[in-house]
């Protein structure tokens, strides 16, 4: 069964921005279109805890991407610290493992937030299937290899995985309708793909059973940020209503 989430509620903004300045016009531009806003490494990296706390002063949604890949006692600690910043959403890379998995699930229960979605990063959007067997030489097809980290990150406690809209009817038929998946490559029709690879635009990921999707440079490059994001949840509207 789809969601009942509206287009507002499963659009998430990237601020993919390098500086808090930039950061805060973006955010402060769009908060009344969207309730998500995604920070990412590299501007938490330069401004730290400032970025998040900008999108929860704007009463939005925080979507922390921090890809956590590491031991799992160091992941435990970083997502406590994730959550202290309030986040509401964090990303883990899924072949972290099982046990990795269990203690971020386990840090936020132990944070009282357990509310916290947790989701496990699967294949980068940006690789292609040939890039994909060159890099780890392997002839297994890339949906497989998706389907089997999805698999490991429900097993680990996750709420859902990161994948592209082109693995995603495979990941709910594999595992469940209510398993929650976040698309990111998100294009317009018509647009340059960037540095994306599997990219679709938002109303097929909406149509194919994404529970959120992530839009950056589509919107936050656009002449008009707040035009291209009308552009984008009508598109999403288009596939929730037909």
């Amino acid at each position: 069964m789809q969601s009942p989430l509206v287009s507002a509620d499963r659009l998430i903004v990237a601020v993919d921005v390098d500086t808090l300045s930039a950061a805060r016009t973006l955010v402060q531009s769009l908060a009344s279109q969207v309730r998500w806003f995604k920070i990412g490494f590299e501007l938490f990296t330069r401004e730290g805890p400032a970025a998040a706390q900008l999108v929860k002063d704007a009463g939005a949604n925080l979507f922390l991407d921090l890809k956590f890949h590491d031991i799992p006692n160091t992941v435990r600690g970083g997502v406590k610290s994730a959550l202290a910043h309030g986040a509401d959403l964090l990303t883990l890379h899924a072949s972290g493992g099982a046990a990795m998995l269990r203690a971020a699930r386990d840090a936020a229960d132990e944070a009282g937030r357990s509310d916290a979605i947790l989701v496990g990063v699967t294949v980068l959007t940006h690789l292609s299937e040939s890039d994909f067997n060159t890099l780890f030489d392997s002839k297994r097809k890339l949906e497989d290899t998706v389907i089997a980290l999805a698999k490991a990150a429900r097993a680990g406690g996750m709420n859902g995985v990161v994948a592209s809209a082109r693995e995603l009817p495979a990941i709910k038929r594999a595992i469940a309708r209510d398993f929650i998946v976040v698309t990111p490559g998100i294009r317009l029709a018509g647009a340059g793909k960037d540095d994306q690879t599997r990219v679709v635009t938002p109303d097929q990921a909406i149509r194919d059973g994404a529970d959120y999707i992530v839009v950056g440079r589509p919107i936050t490059a656009a002449k008009d940020p707040a035009a291209a994001c009308d552009e984008v949840l009508r598109c999403m509207d288009d596939a929730l209503t037909a």
